[in-house]
């Protein structure tokens, strides 16, 4: 395969992932958070009856795990076109540091609060306010997920225009084809 045909897939699969995640997240906010974080702590007791067969932890670490090592191949395979990587980097930079570490900082000490503590542990009034900490610190993931697709999208969009073939006009004496650079 050759090294634009891996590229183009790299960024593919960049775009897809994070769209997949951003889209996840998206959805997750209008449908899952209303009914988790809409009364609490019985919303937070529903929830833990709810999502027993699967949830959020189950779907959101592999597709992430599956951004991030995209986001470096497609790094790797675009860092000889400096207009191009910046925008993968910061694709990567950015669902990196919304997605992964301030999840790790932010939102696993909460979730450990909310759903792994013994129901109980906590009195009323600190689990509400650690589910409106939650709710206000996924606005940054929303954001996150949705620049770290545009910017992806953007570097496919700027790598596709590059790399495509014009198509054949008829010759005319004295005229040399133009491709369009990574402007």
């Amino acid at each position: 395969m050759s090294r634009t045909r891996l590229t183009t897939v790299a960024l593919i699969a960049l775009v897809w992932t994070a769209m997949l995640s951003f889209g996840g997240v998206a959805a997750e906010t209008v449908m899952l958070y209303p009914n988790v974080f809409g009364d609490p702590p019985e919303s937070l007791d529903r929830a833990r009856e709810f999502l027993v067969a699967g949830g959020p932890s189950d779907y959101f670490p592999p597709l992430g795990a599956t951004v991030v090592l995209t986001g470096l191949a497609a790094t790797v395979l675009t860092w000889r076109e400096p207009r191009l990587r910046w925008w993968v980097v910061g694709a990567a930079a950015v669902f990196v540091t919304c997605e992964f570490l301030f999840s790790v900082v932010f939102f696993w000490p909460r979730n450990e609060i909310m759903f792994v503590d013994p129901a109980g542990t906590h009195t009323a009034e600190y689990l509400r306010q650690v589910a409106a900490e939650f709710v206000a610190g996924h606005r940054v993931r929303l954001a996150g997920g949705a620049v770290t697709s545009a910017l992806a999208f953007t570097a496919l969009l700027r790598w596709v225009r590059a790399t495509a073939v014009a198509p054949a006009r008829p010759h005319t004496a004295g005229t040399v084809g133009v491709r369009d650079d990574l402007d």
